[in-house]
């Protein structure tokens, strides 16, 4: 640098540097260019050095200046001798002289400019005197006063925190909010009197508190699920935004806009609680729907259909027991019909527009029992998905019928008499007590005062259930009302199947009367069925084994005709105690088990064998004292 050596170049405010743009090499620099880069501005280092991350910037500068011969720029920065980022603004002029290209580069530090602008503007402040100083405060004073009335019309709180959290200002609207007056609160910490809690009152760290975050991280944080607390200690549901105040680029505290949105929260919480309101009751719908398409599905006459003195009885007893919210007791064997006087009983009580909701306890897994009589809540087990009503619970204000009762594990028969004593009941994994009104209707092919005598059923539940007790008599005991029976069953297999002009003759009638329907009702309504679909040209043909006469006097049949016929009349049929019937049960199921290899479920199971529902043979093998192998 010849025409800037010595003492005069490094005496220059400015920094100087002489470089060759070739070599990437300092050539000369003066003392202000060491002050304003440090000490990569020294003869002998790296040009680029002086300007990091900057490279691209500085090849293509200094290429226009080899190009015109000089140039300037302000969009390369630096960084200072302390390390901060520096603007500055470069003039550089190419040398002329032999030999390889040298640039003269000035660097003016933007900082000072800026320092000396405001200087001067100052200056100009005092040089017009009082007057001058009157209007600026006067700006400054309408800027305040607008900024005041702006912070006092806003209908959203609105306070300012420095960066020790410490308040700084709060609008009327916040106070308002908060029950804090401005002159209270400011100069407090604002985290530790409306933020210090979370909405479930546990401890707020204010470390984690986005309202300070904004400050510390210097970005905006929007929250719309938390809750302020006033000074009254009430909770305040607010969404707000904590907006950083920088300092050029250094957060100096943050402003808060927040709004109370705890009416919204109570409106948006009762219509959750209407919308699940009308869930659960949808869902009942859905259910009590179900159930009813299952009730108009299965096999029910209709009526109670006979003319026999049993029949009579069973009808009587039905009209004296519906009005009343007693509970009944039914009892017979397998088909004879003790569902269908159960909803006789429920179509002419006080009930019959509720549902009658009907339970097969037999088929029912012990873990379920309670799940299936009361419900349960969402999670109260592997596989409860979503709240579940109970059959309690649906039947609510209707009746609730309990086919085979006797198949109730013992140990579970407590639950279900609270619920009859008591009309309360809770959902499994639920604390909440529910009242219920239901009128129960039970029905078991079991003796239940024997097996409560021996302990096997619940004396107590016994006696609750068996408060009008109606017995269903077997069809082999009624046999006059088999041919009004067979002939409204054909009716209704004719409309079911679509065959039209089936009529019973009286040798079907001699024939079904014949039989002793171990079956029941239920077996019955099969051979009608079957005889029905095997019908040729309108023309029945029944399928039933081989039997003897009926076990009375039917229509058309006098006590004498089998003397008139010249035939013997049959032995009466032996009589057995229950404890040989018992021991004949106990035979037959080891019998059956036997052939087929101690398997009882299954198409080869002993219950397809015995034509028994599986349950049901592993209910009776239980009280039969039948070992499982």
């Amino acid at each position: 640098m010849p025409a800037l050596e010595g003492d005069l170049a490094d005496q220059l405010p400015v920094a100087l540097l002489t470089f060759d743009p070739l070599e990437d090499r300092i050539l000369a620099a003066n003392g202000a260019a060491a002050r304003l880069l440090g000490p990569a501005a020294r003869p002998g280092q790296r040009v680029s050095a002086c300007f990091p991350a900057q490279g691209a910037a500085m090849v293509v500068f200094t290429q226009a200046v080899l190009d015109r011969g000089q140039g300037w720029t302000r969009d390369i920065a630096v960084n200072d001798a302390s390390g901060v980022p520096c603007e500055v603004e470069i003039e550089a002029r190419l040398l002329p002289g032999p030999g390889a290209p040298r640039i003269l580069a000035l660097l003016h530090d933007l900082r000072e400019r800026q320092r000396r602008d405001l200087e001067r503007e100052a200056q100009g402040y005092l040089r017009s005197g009082i007057e001058g100083w009157r209007r600026a405060e006067a700006l400054f004073r309408e800027i305040e006063q607008e900024n005041r009335l702006i912070l006092n019309a806003a209908g959203e709180g609105i306070f300012g925190v420095n960066a020790e959290g410490i308040t700084t200002f709060l609008n009327p609207a916040a106070e308002r909010i908060l029950g804090w007056r401005a002159a209270e609160i400011v100069g407090r910490n604002m985290h530790s009197l409306v933020h210090h809690r979370r909405p479930d009152g546990s401890h707020y760290p204010d470390e984690d508190c986005p309202i300070y975050a904004a400050f510390r991280n210097g970005i905006v944080h929007e929250v719309d699920n938390e809750v302020f607390w006033r000074r009254d200690g009430a909770p305040i549901w607010v969404e707000y935004t904590s907006t950083p105040l920088l300092d050029g680029a250094q957060p100096v505290g943050a402003v808060v806009v927040f709004r109370d949105v705890s009416r919204r929260r109570e409106a948006e919480e009762r219509l959750r609680l209407a919308l699940a309101e009308v869930d659960r009751l949808r869902q009942r719908l859905e259910l009590e729907n179900a159930y009813l398409q299952e009730e108009i599905r299965g096999d029910s006459h209709g009526e109670i259909v006979g003319r026999s003195a049993a029949t009579q009885t069973v009808i009587r007893q039905v009209e004296l027991v519906a009005p009343t919210d007693a509970t009944v007791l039914i009892t017979g064997e397998s088909g004879t019909g003790k569902e269908l006087i159960a909803r006789a009983i429920h179509a002419a009580s006080a009930r019959r527009d509720r549902p009658l909701i009907r339970v097969n306890c037999a088929a029912i897994p012990r873990e379920l029992f309670e799940s299936e009589f009361f419900g349960h809540v969402k999670g109260a087990f592997t596989g409860a998905l979503r709240d579940r009503l109970g059959r309690f619970e649906l039947a609510h204000g209707g009746t609730l019928f309990l086919d085979e009762v006797g198949e109730i594990p013992l140990e579970l028969q407590g639950k279900l008499l609270r619920v009859l004593q008591e009309g309360q009941f809770e959902r499994v994994g639920e604390e909440r007590t529910r009242d219920v009104d239901v009128r129960v209707i039970a029905a078991t092919n079991r003796d239940l005062q024997a097996e409560s005598r021996r302990g096997a059923f619940r004396r107590d539940l016994f006696f609750r259930l068996n408060v009008f007790p109606i017995g269903a008599v077997p069809l082999r005991d009624r046999p006059e009302d088999i041919p009004l029976i067979a002939s409204h069953i054909l009716a209704n297999v004719g409309r079911k199947l679509r065959l039209a002009g089936l009529t019973l003759t009286q040798g079907h009638v001699q024939q079904l009367c014949g039989y002793e329907w171990p079956g029941n009702v239920r077996e019955l309504e099969n051979v009608i069925e079957r005889a029905a679909i095997l019908s040729r040209e309108g023309r029945l043909r029944l399928d039933l084994p081989a039997a003897g006469p009926p076990a009375g006097p039917h229509p058309g049949r006098g006590a004498g005709a089998d003397a008139g016929s010249g035939r013997a009349p049959p032995a009466a049929p032996a009589i057995e105690t229950e404890a040989e019937r018992h021991e004949r049960d106990r035979a037959n199921i080891l019998a059956a088990l036997e052939a087929c290899g101690g398997r009882v479920f299954g198409p080869r199971g002993a219950a397809a064998l015995l034509g028994l529902p599986p349950t049901t043979l592993a209910s009776r093998m239980k009280r039969l004292g039948v070992p499982r192998r």
